[in-house]
């Protein structure tokens, strides 16, 4: 095995009865890190919800939609999850004295579109969680954090960023 250092490839060779196959690897180096800065004194809005809710959510609402939209309340509907896709608008509407919530801090209404291409990744770990944390700064951008109880009973927690896709005005409400 062979590496130059940055920029070359990591080279392997294999030797076998004489006949020697090398094989190159090209190396890439990472991209800066992006930092979120998500910080949790400028949460604005955070729900924690059991998973069990937003699986079902996900598999009720319109998966042909290009956006979910998120609202969170200190009023009526308090917590929903939109979807405007073929079979038109679709809505899920949860009390924020509903078994499935566990917490409910709304401290303003706010209502974001994310990119359903963007958050389907993260229903990986919502299939493997017991509980999820849904938290959004002042400028919407969402934190999903998920709780997962592995088979050795330790917890550990996967987090999820995405930013808003679009500009919400009152109109489109």
């Amino acid at each position: 095995m062979c590496y130059r250092g940055y920029s070359y490839p990591l080279m392997l060779f294999l030797e076998e009865g004489g006949v020697v196959t090398v094989c190159k690897i090209n190396t890439q180096e990472p991209d800066e890190l992006l930092d979120f800065d998500f910080c949790s004194t400028n949460v604005v809005n955070k729900v924690i919800l059991q998973s069990e809710g937003l699986r079902e959510a996900f598999a009720e609402l319109d998966m042909t939609s290009e956006v979910l939209q998120i609202t969170m309340s200190p009023d009526k509907p308090y917590f929903r999850l939109s979807t405007f896709g073929n079979a038109g608008s679709a809505h899920l509407d949860y009390p924020r004295d509903s078994d499935l919530m566990e917490a409910f801090h709304c401290n303003q209404t706010q209502t974001n579109r994310y990119k359903i291409s963007l958050l389907k990744p993260s229903t990986k770990a919502l299939a493997l969680s017991c509980k999820v944390s849904i938290r959004t700064d002042a400028q919407g951008f969402l934190s999903l954090q998920y709780m997962i109880r592995n088979e050795d009973g330790q917890i550990c927690f996967v987090e999820y960023y995405c930013c808003p896709d679009e500009d919400i005005t009152e109109a489109e409400l």
